[in-house]
C-alpha cells in the first residue's frame, strides 16, 4: 500500500530543516547501509549521530504525531529516529529492499521495518530526476512530492532512486514497526478507517451504520495487532 501523505511539516519547519541541514556535515550514506545496499547506493547522509540529525528528528516525530493520516496508514508501534539524505548531481540509489531489522543507535534495541517513509524537503521544480519509483501491486509508481509531504509504502517492496540531473534532493527517510505486521491487513484496514470517516461526515457517531463499521474495525484490530 502506498499512500501520499501531504503537509506532514509546515513550510516553517521545512525552512527550519533546510537551514539546518545546510549547516550538517554530510557524509558517504553508504554507512547505514546494508551489504546489498551499498552497492547501489550514492548519495550523502547526515551522520545518525550528529546533533542536528536528532533535533531535527524530534521536529519529524512531532509532526507524526498529530498527523491523523500517517497513524491510520501505518498504526506505528515504533518509529526509527528520521535520517537525513542527500542527492547531488549524478546520484543515485539502485533498485534494492530495505533492511528487514534495525538497530536503532544507543537504544539497545532494534524494530522491524514494516513501513518505509520518505519526506521530501526540496521543491520538485528545484532539481530534475530523483524521482522515487516504488515497485507495487499496481505496478512501478514514481514519486516526486511538494516540500513537506511524504509517501509510505511497504519496506518488502523494491525500489529506487532515479539520478538527479540538476540541482539537489534532500528528504528525510525512516522506517516504522507497525502494530500490524502483514500489509494486506494494514491496507483493509486503512480502507476501513477512510470510510468510515467518510460515513461519519453524512451521518451521526449514534447512527447504527457507523456504529458497525467502527466496531468491526476494532475487532479487526484486536485479532490483528501485534504490541
Amino acid at each position: 500500500m502506498l499512500v501520499h501523505i501531504p503537509n506532514v511539516l509546515t513550510p516553517e519547519e521545512v525552512a527550519h530543516c533546510r537551514r539546518v541541514l545546510e549547516a550538517a556535515a554530510w557524509v558517504d550514506g553508504r554507512v547505514t547501509a546494508g551489504d546489498q545496499s551499498a552497492r547501489a547506493k550514492h548519495n550523502l547522509q547526515v551522520p545518525q549521530d550528529s546533533a542536528q540529525g536528532r533535533d531535527l528528528g524530534e521536529v519529524i516525530l512531532r509532526a507524526l504525531g498529530r498527523n491523523p493520516l500517517f497513524n491510520t496508514a501505518a498504526l506505528p508501534l515504533k518509529v526509527f529516529p528520521p535520517l537525513f539524505n542527500r542527492y547531488d548531481a549524478g546520484m543515485t540509489f539502485h533498485a534494492h529492499v530495505d533492511n528487514a531489522i534495525r538497530p536503532v543507535p544507543g537504544a539497545g534495541v532494534r524494530i522491524r521495518t514494516d513501513v518505509s517513509s520518505t519526506l521530501f524537503l526540496t521543491a520538485p521544480e528545484d532539481y530534475d530526476g530523483g524521482e522515487l519509483v516504488i515497485e507495487d501491486t499496481y505496478g512501478s509508481q514514481r514519486v516526486k512530492l511538494p516540500a513537506g509531504d511524504m509517501v509510505v509504502y511497504p519496506a518488502t517492496s523494491l525500489h529506487r532512486v532515479e539520478p538527479v540531473t540538476r540541482g539537489s534532493r534532500w528528504s528525510s527517510f525512516f522506517w516504522t514497526q507497525s502494530m500490524v505486521r502483514d500489509d494486506g491487513r494494514r491496507r483493509l484496514l486503512f480502507e476501513m478507517d477512510m470510510a468510515i470517516m467518510r460515513i461519519r461526515t453524512d451521518l451521526p457517531d449514534s447512527h447504527p451504520g457507523v456504529l458497525g463499521a467502527t466496531a468491526a474495525y476494532n475487532n479487526l484490530l484486536r485479532q490483528w495487532v501485534e504490541m
